[in-house]
């Protein structure tokens, strides 16, 4: 196994620093309170790219030579990587094909064209577009700068954890997310290089746990599908040169749903007033996780870009599966002053209609039962049961519904 060493770590943290903000750490006191332990974030987000991926991208073209560089770059990414090395590409005056899967959000897709690059949409996820830019690699003789399955990159990424403790040296625990495992790698190999007492744990959705697969086997395993809404880790194979390390280094990965991604964008929407995207809030999903208290833990938020439709149906879904929107059923006669009674016994619990649907065809016999939908806005659970219980004390059988806004 090639060693990563600390003196490369060194040299990618001083070259990285030519493209690279370094993000200081925000210290979080909801997700502290929330957890019991100091929770600090690493907002790589707020990177120019708007993700960490520029750093692994940058150092790696450093160190192909000129020849390399002018044949021109090409590499597959679902988007972060993809502006990575663009960037990189275009600092350097060479040109960069970016092949991406056809489901990539379409801000990631005009920012890499953005910096100069020419952009491919191929395949539904990023191992079909992987698979097509090896292709194209070949038949054009471009240089190809795989975006985690390659020790120069990872140790790009791994200058993350350099800031790190140079911002916190008794930090306990870091949280990285891991799609193909570059910035695991290069994370968790350089912190035990400084500290071997870290703990290092890596994030992965549950629909898309390829690494903790692989690990449990004791090798690289493919998935036969992934299914989540972190685009950015949405990868069926791990790296095959990263997956010793990985396998060394992190002291365990934790695997989170969907539905907990969605909560977290809203949770650091409204107390930290940060957009960050669903991979990068892997990191955060995952501190509840964590059975542990009175500990410094820093987690990794890797990026931020995400197209606003995106967000609209994240904030959506996040207040529904808060109860802070919900919608009630409710079968009522079809005569006047039903409506304003049932929307009265609303105001006075302080509930805000959004929506009203009044159906006379739920039955045939309208005067004995006609359905209304309320969707309504509420404070939260307690504000929801509040608004429910008024309304069978007023003679309502209320049902709570699928909430569609």
């Amino acid at each position: 196994m090639k060693e990563l060493s600390l003196d490369k770590f060194e040299e990618a943290y001083e070259v990285v620093k030519e493209v690279a903000s370094e993000t200081k750490l925000v210290y979080s006191d909801y997700f502290s309170t929330q957890t019991g332990n100091k929770v600090y974030l690493k907002p790589e987000n707020m990177q120019l790219t708007g993700a960490y991926k520029l750093r692994g991208a940058y150092y790696k073209i450093s160190t192909l030579t000129e020849e390399e560089r002018k044949k021109g770059l090409i590499t597959a990414s679902a988007g972060n990587h993809a502006q990575g090395v663009a960037y990189a590409a275009k600092c350097y005056g060479v040109k960069a094909v970016i092949v991406m899967p056809t489901t990539t959000p379409l801000i990631k897709v005009n920012r890499t064209k953005g910096y100069g690059a020419e952009v491919i949409l191929q395949g539904d996820v990023y191992d079909e577009a992987c698979a097509y830019a090896y292709k194209l690699a070949e038949e054009k003789g471009y240089t190809f700068v795989h975006p985690f399955d390659d020790l120069d990159v990872a140790t790009g990424q791994g200058t993350i954890a350099m800031e790190i403790i140079k911002e916190l040296p008794l930090v306990d625990y870091i949280l990285v997310p891991i799609g193909g495992g570059g910035l695991a790698t290069g994370v968790s190999t350089l912190a035990k290089l400084l500290n071997p007492k870290i703990k290092v744990i890596g994030v992965e959705p549950a629909g898309a746990s390829c690494m903790k697969e692989s690990i449990r086997a004791g090798k690289v395993l493919t998935l036969e599908q992934v299914n989540t809404i972190a685009d950015g880790t949405a990868v069926k194979t791990p790296g095959t040169s990263i997956f010793p390390y990985v396998s060394k280094n992190l002291d365990d990965i934790i695997t989170v749903e969907d539905e907990e991604l969605v909560v977290a964008f809203l949770d650091m929407v409204e107390n930290h007033k940060m957009i960050v995207e669903n991979s990068g809030l892997l990191t955060v999903a995952a501190l509840k996780h964590l059975d542990v208290k009175n500990k410094k833990i820093v987690s990794i938020l890797s990026g931020g870009n995400m197209d606003v439709i995106t967000m609209s149906s994240v904030v959506q879904q996040g207040l529904v599966l808060r109860d802070r929107i919900f919608t009630v059923s409710v079968l009522l006669p079809d005569k006047p002053g039903e409506l304003t009674r049932v929307s009265g016994i609303i105001a006075q619990q302080n509930g805000n209609v959004i929506k009203l649907e009044h159906n006379q065809f739920v039955s045939i016999n309208r005067n004995a039962a006609v359905e209304l939908r309320i969707t309504l806005e509420a404070y939260g659970t307690e504000h929801k049961n509040q608004i429910i219980d008024a309304l069978h004390q007023n003679g309502y059988q209320p049902r709570v519904v699928r909430a569609s806004i």
